[in-house]
């Protein structure tokens, strides 16, 4: 049986594969570091092929350079041992979602995911850090590698355990320098790039700390021919006058194709019905909830259904659909408009005995059926497309909080507005968040399958355990400060620990529990997929005599090479990703035999990691025809199990690949 190799894809010798298919004579042998021998380019060869006249050493050209770049290259194409393990306790709806939420360092989550998410993911959408003077960076140290920094950095122990974050907060003191944001960027985003399909999208939201280091980094790693335009998303209608030279409404958001083609992107919702006012309250501030009966209006009795409505001073949404009945609102509805009221305002209003009213809104037939424009959207985002503002988003906080424990969180509905780009026939496709921070882009792709049902939609969020506390010891003003502690003290109330990622994962489930209760009378709400399987990026499961044995003594080779702490589910899902199987697959769990065994997306893979496994086990597993049966090397009961192995499957089930750990 073959050895699965339990590492990321080593993207260097996948490289030397392909050019040695294109240029054999490029490809020699030399002697490796361990004094074995190995491929390798030989540069000057390939050069020649490639150009009759070679760039002189001090040659001028164009080209974008920073210290440490090559490092940051070869950082990106390093393989990484380290895995993912399943935390079911933290997962809602663990066997039957399709919804993935990983913690860790995002660099090493993408090279685990890298082999088996290859070109299966249609969107990336991220949020980084901006480079501020007051965000953290990512601590890649360039000048060790990286073995030798995890050993000397504290940030693993002796066992292999993670002890600290890789993360820094990149102060005010430490000069901004654009080389550490590089840094940190760009090898991420290389990386992220194997993941895309090949009709796959890429945006990045960022300020204009960083907004041309990003252009040009992205021409490099997506190609200039693939960008496709930089938007201009109005983050606020209310900017705070601190500038003597110009107050900023504007954040921007970078937007690349893998492989820039002819296909449209679909424009906004177009409405032609038109009313004299709403409320006559003006500047948003959120989503205001109003009891059934409360609303007066002179719409004709009938249903009006859930979606957005034009008028000639308010942009109206309403979240649900509802009954019109002798002049008023009949059922419970949430309303989205431009209101200064907050909704305890708006409350206390209504047990006054206030009368709302609605003079006119005509509905016309064209709301039955909402269209999108034939023309492609503009570079402006705001709320002219119905995308809200970081205030709105601050304000949404309180559906699901009590207060708020954000800071800072991208709207909802700018997700929703970027998602409906790639808008088609076919909606089910896998979303990638890998900077998820508070799990808005989640949110959004519950909401978009709950107003598309036969969309299918499903997301990855990454995101590092920031530590709560050394964030509200670094804020930098009051507000910040009272919403970090605001989350401390919700998350102490709940027993979890005070981290970004549990913060996240708490919003995801209140979320969706919101979407679930407040549609509750949905046909076929309840498969909703609103649930996410935990994993947590660790080292690998393996000892290191499983990846250098020739370091090792023929007493410690006969040593167990699985580590004490790691579960037989452990060591499946390391073993999806060196099969290159889908995280988020059924899992199903069977005794077979005495025996725990793992059946995969339909016995695609079929696994057995106990001890003392005897013929009747594996003849079993044999008459399930899998196409992967992976098994540990010391697990055979005795040596006739050992000598019998081949046989029964080349009786039962010749085709299965068999392998083992």
């Amino acid at each position: 049986m073959d050895k699965l190799k339990m590492h990321s894809l080593d993207v260097i010798g996948s490289n030397i594969d392909k050019i040695q298919q294109l240029f054999p004579n490029c490809v020699t042998e030399r002697l490796g570091k361990d004094g074995k021998p190995e491929l390798a380019i030989d540069f000057e060869k390939l050069q020649a092929e490639l150009s009759n006249e070679i760039i002189g050493q001090g040659e001028e050209r164009y080209q974008f350079t920073w210290p440490d770049k090559r490092a940051a290259n070869r950082l990106a194409n390093t393989p990484t041992t380290m895995t993912l393990r399943p935390c079911r306790e933290e997962s809602v709806d663990f066997e039957h979602t399709q919804n993935l939420y990983i913690e860790g360092d995002n660099l090493d989550v993408l090279k685990a995911l890298r082999e088996t998410y290859l070109g299966k993911v249609k969107m990336i959408y991220i949020d980084p850090p901006y480079n501020t003077g007051n965000d953290f960076v990512y601590n890649d140290d360039f000048t060790q590698s990286r073995d030798e920094f995890e050993e000397t950095s504290g940030l693993f122990d002796e066992e292999g355990n993670q002890t600290i974050d890789p993360m820094q907060r990149n102060a005010e003191s430490n000069g901004r320098f654009h080389t550490d944001w590089l840094n940190m960027i760009y090898p991420r985003l290389k990386v992220a790039r194997d993941l895309l399909s090949d009709d796959g999208v890429i945006f990045i939201s960022i300020d204009d700390n960083e907004v041309e280091n990003l252009k040009k980094v992205c021409d490099e790693i997506y190609g200039e021919q693939n960008f496709i335009d930089i938007f201009n998303w109005a983050k606020t209608e209310t900017p705070e006058n601190l500038s003597i030279k110009c107050r900023q409404i504007i954040e921007y958001v970078i937007c690349y194709q893998k492989k820039k083609d002819e296909a449209r992107f679909r424009g906004i919702q177009k409405y032609s019905s038109s009313s004299n006012g709403l409320l006559n309250q003006p500047n948003p501030i959120g989503i205001l909830k109003f009891p059934a009966n409360v609303v007066q209006t002179k719409i004709p009795d009938g249903i009006i259904p859930a979606g957005k409505y034009g008028t000639d001073k308010y942009d109206v949404e309403l979240l649900n659909d509802v009954e019109v009945k002798n002049g008023l609102f009949t059922s419970v509805f949430s309303l989205k408009a431009k209101f200064k009221w907050q909704q305890s305002y708006l409350d206390n209003e209504l047990a006054n005995g206030t009368i709302i009213s609605i003079p006119t809104m005509k509905f016309s037939p064209a709301y039955e059926k909402l269209e999108y424009a034939p023309e492609v959207p503009t570079n402006l985002i705001n709320s002219k497309v119905g995308v809200d503002t970081n205030e709105n988003a601050g304000e949404y906080q309180l559906n699901l909080f009590d207060k708020k424990v954000f800071n800072f969180p991208k709207p909802i509905s700018l997700i929703k507005y970027l998602l409906g780009f790639l808008d088609s026939g076919n909606d089910d496709f896998i979303v990638l968040d890998f900077f998820s921070g508070s799990a808005t882009t989640a949110e959004a792709v519950m909401q978009l399958n709950y107003e598309k049902p036969s969309s299918k939609r499903k997301y990855i969020m990454i995101q590092i355990a920031e530590d709560l506390y050394r964030s509200l010891a670094t804020a930098s003003s009051k507000s910040q400060k009272e919403i970090i502690q605001n989350a401390i003290d919700l998350l102490t109330t709940l027993k979890r620990p005070a981290t970004l990622c549990e913060l996240g994962k708490e919003r995801i489930r209140r979320a969706g529990q919101k979407i679930k209760e407040e549609n509750k009378d949905k046909e076929g709400i309840e498969k909703l997929d609103t649930g996410f399987r935990v994993l947590k990026l660790d080292s690998s499961n393996m000892e290191e005599v499983y990846y250098t044995p020739q370091e090792f003594t023929m007493q410690s080779l006969f040593s167990e090479n699985v580590k004490a702490d790691r579960t037989g589910e452990d060591l499946l899902f390391q073993v999806m990703l060196d099969l290159g199987i889908e995280l988020s697959v059924e899992i199903e769990t069977r005794q077979i035999a005495g025996k725990t065994v793992y059946l995969v997306d339909d016995n695609y893979l079929v696994a057995c990691f106990d001890r003392d496994v005897t013929e009747a086990a594996i003849t079993e597993i044999a008459k399930l025809h899998p196409v992967y049966f992976v098994m540990r090397d010391a697990s055979a009961a005795n040596d006739n199990v050992i000598d019998n192995f081949e046989q029964i499957f080349r009786h039962y089930s010749p085709d299965t690949n068999c392998r083992i750990i």
